[in-house]
């Protein structure tokens, strides 16, 4: 329990203590806190031949994106997630994950932390 409350604080889940006040939120912080941790560990064992670490595998699947596909400006648009390349497929593959082919819209616009180029900011 000791090395699973350790390995919580990791780069892998940057997890922190938080300050709640009801039984409940307790419970379920701990909950997800070991749910990532047991992730953590089959990650760690499915990769294990790939020869890399979760922390370097969640990094490499962090390269993974989608397409917005819609027809003539409908309204009516579909997200597709395009064919990986070959590192990450084997990750997605050894993880034995199956990804979906298509992925509803919901008019959800993504944001990053990082400071995008002036060419790629929309107006």
């Amino acid at each position: 329990m000791e090395w699973a409350f350790r390995s919580s604080k990791t780069v892998e889940l940057e997890l922190r203590p938080i300050h709640v006040r009801l039984a409940t939120r307790t419970r379920g912080h701990v909950f997800v806190v070991m749910l990532a941790y047991r992730i953590i560990q089959e990650l760690a064992i499915r990769w294990q031949l790939l020869d890399i670490t979760v922390e370097e595998g969640i990094k490499e699947l962090c390269t993974l994106c989608v397409e917005e596909v819609s027809f003539n400006g409908a309204a009516t648009a579909f997200n597709q997630i395009p064919n990986p390349r070959e590192s990450v497929e084997r990750l997605i593959e050894a993880a034995r994950v199956k990804m979906p082919e298509v992925l509803p819209s919901r008019d959800i616009i993504a944001t990053t932390e990082r400071k995008l180029p002036s060419s790629r900011i929309m107006k």
